[in-house]
């Protein structure tokens, strides 16, 4: 149950294609401009049960729009990293000086929060080293973007600039949607790690 609305809830914060809430006219107006961008898609639409774009403008929406894009990759990272941990596969050597190796912490949540986390220092490593991300890397440092999320900088570009517009929309709207399903899938994983008896990834065998 717990799941179930922590589920419902992450669904309901994170679509970036939104839909307006009935508060009058001029609200619905606005949000309704939003209807036709990407990721008012099926089998939700246009989807704002909060009404976060009532009277929002252009500014507003892409500010969603890169938050959404943000957490749907460090939702995707840590769903894949969640996988392959709990498939055995750990880097190789020691975290500290001690001696204490990287398989010799429990995965997921269990790995950062509770008696047998990894030490505070490497909790705190791993903290600065995605604010230097945020503040430095993750960003539009050359302000060539074409899009919200757009971080190639002039330097990364994997053939982007060859794929025709409607190619482009198309894997940008399936990035949306991975990351959207990543974001409910990790917070699914987290939650049954906390309910007593319940399995996860890496336990179905067992049962």
């Amino acid at each position: 149950m717990k799941t179930a609305c922590a589920i419902t809830a992450l669904l309901a914060g994170s679509a970036a294609a939104f839909a307006p809430a009935s508060s009058g006219k001029a609200s619905t107006s606005l949000a309704s401009a939003f209807e036709n961008e990407l990721g008012a898609q099926e089998p939700l639409g246009f989807y704002d049960p909060i009404g976060l774009l009532n009277e929002a403008d252009e500014a507003r929406f892409q500010r969603l729009r890169y938050v959404e894009l943000k957490h749907g990759r460090i939702a995707q990272l840590a769903f894949v990293g969640n996988l392959i941990t709990r498939a055995g596969i750990h880097l190789p050597g020691n975290i500290d000086l001690e001696g204490d190796a990287f398989d010799s912490y429990p995965d997921g949540l269990a790995a950062i929060s509770g008696p047998d986390a990894i030490p505070s220092a490497g909790l705190g490593q791993i903290i600065l080293f995605i604010g230097l991300l945020e503040l430095f890397v993750m960003k539009d440092v050359t302000g060539e973007s074409e899009f919200p999320g757009d971080f190639r900088n002039g330097a990364l570009d994997f053939g982007w600039d060859t794929f025709s517009e409607e190619t482009k929309l198309r894997k940008r709207a399936i990035e949306l949607n991975n990351g959207r399903a990543a974001m409910m899938g990790i917070l699914g994983l987290m939650m049954h790690e906390q309910i007593e008896g319940n399995p996860v990834v890496g336990l179905f065998m067992e049962y």
